[in-house]
């Protein structure tokens, strides 16, 4: 029963923790920083957090493969749809993990990829949270109970201003260079 609530929190906290990493992220786009605080610890925050997330994230998926009560292995963690368990939304799971897998292989190798080939695989990065919220709201055990959906529903709402401020602003720029 421990493996089963510590698999609950490590999915719970790293939806949350990936909610934070995706807003700083968007705001460091934005070159957003509160006043009287350097940028820098905007970035450091960003990439702090996302450190985290990875740990949270392997231990989540090393609690799902051992956990008795799911048949989870570890092929069907990391190949999508491959579960003979809620093949959908384990599956969903799993792609999101691979696309976390793929932004965290290119941040390591950023000063050999360059800045443009990195920033092309960064914008994975808008796939890879709603990956995650689908797969929570599908295989998630909490979903029945109201707090689940409020906190979905309120991670929702902060990545969908952030985007929107993202893109918002972006159409501001080009439109002022017309």
């Amino acid at each position: 029963m421990t493996v089963w609530y510590l698999m609950r929190a490590t999915g719970v906290a790293s939806l949350v923790l990936l909610t934070a990493t995706m807003v700083m992220g968007v705001l460091n786009v934005q070159r957003w920083a509160p006043r009287r605080v350097p940028r820098f610890l905007l970035q450091d925050a960003h990439r702090t957090v996302s450190l985290l997330v990875v740990v949270l994230l392997a231990l989540h998926v090393v609690t799902a493969v051992i956990d008795p009560f799911v048949s989870i292995d570890l092929l069907s963690a990391a190949v999508p749809f491959a579960s003979g368990w809620k093949p959908l939304w384990v599956g969903l799971g799993a792609l999101g993990l691979d696309v976390m897998v793929a932004l965290i292989a290119t941040s390591l190798l950023r000063a050999r990829l360059g800045l443009r080939a990195w920033r092309a695989v960064h914008w994975l990065a808008y796939a890879a949270w709603p990956l995650a919220l689908v797969h929570a709201l599908g295989t998630g055990t909490d979903v029945a109970s109201g707090w689940m959906r409020w906190l979905a529903a309120g991670c929702t709402a902060v990545v969908a201003a952030a985007v929107a401020a993202r893109f918002g602003g972006a159409q501001r720029r080009l439109e002022a260079g017309r």
